[in-house]
């Protein structure tokens, strides 16, 4: 048996994985004015404040809260190069955090294997399209901010439902979820176009939560706990 070695990362290789991480363009705006507000209150505080403790302790924290802010809002280039047919792909970045079977009252009105995964502030917040197919609902629902893991998060919190079509006509739920600092679901899906895996579905800002309903007998290959990248991580296969 001979061993398998796994060629060095070169600085070329670096370079290209860095140029696939860019900024998502729902941080274009908070990054822009949040670093012109940082950099005026620093000079005001180095040039109109004797004491220098003000402006070393006003840099130390917010440059960390705003190195914070831009992991936040990474948006790196992905692409699923597996077979798409009857798969079922992460829609986000995160930790799975239910994996149930639920009676859902709203859409299917009969039982579904719910599986959701949590995002933290630390996470990618750019949601994908689990599958390929068609939407065909979009609807979004006021609500409250609570912790996005607690189990009534799905009912109470704000949320965009998307309903989505596969290409073997089986429908499935993707729900985004407002969480306790979240206070923006943007949702680039439309009734009626066509979705592709590598698409995104759209942006949840500072911490949330996507749930997926999915019909019952589908293969769930994720567990509780499990970490998952957004259209990478293979959550399901259906039947």
């Amino acid at each position: 048996m001979h061993a398998v070695c796994t060629p060095p990362i070169t600085m070329g290789k670096r370079i290209r994985k860095l140029k696939d991480v860019r900024i998502h363009r729902e941080g274009t705006d908070p990054l822009v004015f949040g670093l012109v507000a940082i950099l005026a209150i620093a000079a005001i505080l180095w040039f109109y404040v004797d004491n220098k403790i003000p402006f070393w302790c006003f840099v130390v924290v917010f440059g960390c809260a705003y190195c914070v802010a831009v992991n936040f809002f990474r948006c790196p280039k992905r692409y699923f190069d597996g077979d798409t047919e009857h798969v079922v792909l992460a829609p986000a970045d995160g930790k799975v955090v239910v994996i149930e079977e639920v009676f859902e009252e709203e859409y299917f009105h009969d039982k579904r294997l719910m599986v959701s995964i949590f995002m933290s502030l630390f996470n990618v917040h750019a949601n994908w399209f689990p599958i390929e197919g068609k939407v065909r609902e979009v609807n979004h629902r006021d609500g409250n901010f609570r912790l996005a893991w607690l189990p009534k998060a799905s009912e109470e919190n704000e949320r965009t439902d998307i309903l989505l079509e596969t290409i073997d006509g089986e429908i499935i739920l993707c729900r985004q979820i407002a969480g306790a600092l979240a206070r923006r679901i943007v949702t680039y899906a439309r009734a009626e176009e066509d979705c592709y895996i590598d698409e995104h579905l759209g942006f949840i800002k500072f911490g949330s939560r996507v749930d997926l309903y999915l019909p019952l007998g589908t293969e769930v290959l994720v567990k509780m706990g499990q970490s998952t990248v957004g259209n990478k991580t293979i959550i399901a296969r259906m039947k």
